[in-house]
């Protein structure tokens, strides 16, 4: 027992964790409190369109979020997961308590995967379903390596860029009410075509949940209680 607190006292050392958004050497926290305090919060609103259904997210996608999320997802910052999980179980169990009973994630290709070594998805996903003893169901693949969606300037050019781009795993769909993870909402082009496939698969709910959403005009509604934020 003590060689091991000697180990993990040695990683912590060589390795100390953290936080997400500012770098800032914390202890055992998620965050550092200045930037908790700082965090762009949806006030649990969930969006509404036509093409996704709902989608929760507890921040928006801007500031200190914003570079904490590419830090995520294209520069390795992985360790990010742990903080991030936490705010996405909390939103989820305020928007969608007993809504869903299967957790899933927006996949990258297989090209992608191996050049970026990760799916930032499903490390979202697979730290999210950690609150919850429970670990997430594959039910998508995709199947075309595209440009990526942040390349692109127009909803109808995102639109055009994943259509037809996934398949679904049908043994992990048919009949299940399914939360499907993501990193950030912005036009909804990707996840409406998640949802559309995972429908179409016999899925008989597909509820939408990312770490942030860009500020827009579509539809929210309160979600009761919610606040988006990691409780200290």
């Amino acid at each position: 027992m003590k060689k091991h607190n000697v180990w993990i006292g040695m990683m912590d050392l060589l390795f100390p964790h953290r936080c997400p958004f500012c770098g800032k050497v914390i202890g055992k926290e998620l965050l550092c409190k200045a930037c908790y305090r700082k965090l762009p919060d949806t006030g649990g609103r969930v969006v509404t369109e036509g093409g996704y259904g709902k989608c929760a997210a507890p921040l928006y996608y801007e500031d200190i979020v914003r570079q904490a999320i590419l830090d995520f997802k294209f520069n390795g910052r992985t360790g990010a997961a742990e903080c991030f999980g936490a705010l996405l179980a909390e939103c989820a169990a305020e928007a969608y308590a007993g809504e869903f009973d299967t957790v899933t994630w927006v996949p990258v290709s297989r090209k992608r995967l191996r050049r970026r070594g990760y799916d930032q998805a499903y490390l979202l996903a697979r730290s999210t379903c950690a609150h919850w003893e429970t670990v997430p169901v594959e039910t998508l693949r995709k199947m075309t390596d595209t440009p990526p969606q942040s390349g692109i300037a127009t909803p109808e050019g995102r639109r055009a860029n994943v259509l037809g781009v996934y398949e679904t795993i049908a043994e992990h769909v048919y009949g299940r009410r399914i939360l499907l993870i993501d990193d950030v909402l912005t036009t909804g082009a990707t996840l409406s075509e998640c949802v559309r496939v995972l429908r179409e698969a016999g899925a008989t709910e597909v509820l939408c949940l990312t770490l942030a959403r860009a500020r827009g005009s579509r539809i929210e509604k309160t979600a009761k209680g919610h606040t988006g934020k990691v409780q200290e």
